[in-house]
């Protein structure tokens, strides 16, 4: 039996209690777990949760996100997104947010993991008002590394857009040796982190190159450090990429960097989830 779960964000401001407020819709089994405000009034930390624990053929997971104008959401999970093995039919998650002017979006999910055998697809989304901005980023684990259990079959593709900005598109095959296992390619391992800043219009050159300077200052500090770079497609985005042979340094490293652009970009420590030491 498939599942169909359909989550509706939407995220206003409470100008009498300067506050962000969240109203959810849910279909099916997506739901906020917790909104919390551990920061301010103005920052709204949501949980989202999957009850049935993974994602298998045939499921279709959307989540749509509404950030009003002058809105702070930070959106996380409380723990991995799972793609089981698929009999036929693939598995989608969809992700779709829209962020008007003043607004601000932290996109942070735990990791996804691609069990062997699964056919997944995943699509993210993100809309910028010329004056919006994010921080966004991306963990992708084929099989279990922790546990040595290969990804050795199955198809996993995914797509990140921010529109008019950045595309990236990629398929991947667990028997495409060339991509998984070429030093021009994986080269071997198995996880590939992704993070991105992202604004609506463009960047100044100064504040550009601060955030350069901050992701490869912790880059260069980090383990990863031979398998990582950052670099600016355009004026409007900075992208980090690392690959690593367990999930646990290539989250470290996200969330180092996550936090010198969180203070370089905005003036805000970091406040890390609590869900995610638990």
């Amino acid at each position: 039996m498939s599942w169909r779960g359909r989550l509706e964000l939407t995220y206003r401001r409470d100008e009498d209690a300067r506050r962000t407020l969240v109203h959810d819709q849910h279909d099916g089994p997506l739901r906020i777990l917790k909104s919390l405000y551990p920061e301010s009034p103005q920052v709204c930390h949501s949980v989202l949760v999957h009850p049935p624990g993974g994602i298998v053929g045939g499921d279709v997971l959307e989540i749509d996100a509404t950030l009003a104008p002058n809105t702070h959401a930070l959106i996380t999970t409380p723990g991995a997104t799972r793609f089981y093995r698929s009999l036929a039919e693939p598995a989608l998650q969809q992700v779709t947010a829209r962020i008007a002017d003043g607004a601000r979006l932290e996109w942070l999910p735990l990791e996804t993991l691609a069990y062997s055998g699964c056919i997944a697809e995943t699509r993210m989304r993100f809309e910028l008002a010329p004056q919006a901005e994010m921080i966004g980023w991306d963990v992708l684990a084929l099989g279990l590394p922790a546990a040595d259990q290969a990804f050795q079959r199955g198809r996993y593709t995914q797509a990140i857009e921010l529109p008019g900005c950045w595309l990236e598109r990629g398929r991947i095959d667990a028997d495409d040796a060339t991509l998984l296992d070429s030093p021009l390619g994986w080269d071997g391992q198995r996880v590939l982190a992704t993070l991105w800043f992202a604004a609506g219009s463009a960047l100044p050159a100064d504040r550009a190159e601060t955030l350069l300077e901050a992701a490869r200052a912790s880059a260069d500090a980090h383990v990863l450090r031979e398998r990582c770079g950052v670099t600016a497609p355009n004026d409007r985005v900075i992208v980090l990429r690392a690959l690593a042979a367990r999930v646990e340094p290539a989250m470290q490293l996200l969330a180092n960097v996550w936090a010198r652009w969180r203070e370089a970009a905005w003036g805000l420590p970091a406040c890390t989830p609590r869900v995610w030491r638990t």
